[in-house]
């Protein structure tokens, strides 16, 4: 699955490369475009009492980026258990590696409390394991 991004003037600095900052927002746009094309909106997410704050995230650049390229954003699922879920990201622009990321999130309550989506969601759960299991093939 690829989101598309383009980068935008204001999203330079004095030098006109992407500030490296954007690519954190741009892994939260793909994450959540990622997560409502498997069914699973934060919309969805929130409608059922979860929410799942970022618990890490790793960012490795590889090649500038500029205004305008469009940066293709492939998202997967590196790792999943009861309540933590863990993203893989690959960002090109044409065939060229521009950054990998990964982010670590955890599954709360709206109340703050963990959760276990195995247990209280079982569909979200599968449907992340079924993905989990096509990226390591």
């Amino acid at each position: 699955m690829n989101y598309k991004h383009i980068v935008q003037y204001y999203e330079t600095d004095k030098m006109g490369i992407t500030h490296h900052s954007n690519y954190i927002r741009f892994m939260e746009e793909a994450r959540i475009w990622f997560l409502k094309e498997i069914g699973w909106g934060y919309d969805k997410m929130e409608e059922e009492g979860i929410i799942s704050p970022v618990v890490s995230v790793s960012c490795n650049y590889k090649k500038t980026t500029t205004f305008p390229d469009e940066i293709a954003i492939s998202v997967s699922v590196l790792e999943v258990n009861q309540v933590k879920l863990k993203l893989g990201y690959t960002m090109t622009v044409g065939e060229t590696v521009v950054c990998t990321a990964e982010s670590v999130h955890c599954f709360l309550s709206s109340s703050g409390k963990p959760i276990s989506i195995q247990k209280q969601f079982p569909e979200f759960y599968q449907k992340l394991c079924e993905l989990s299991r096509g990226a390591k093939e």
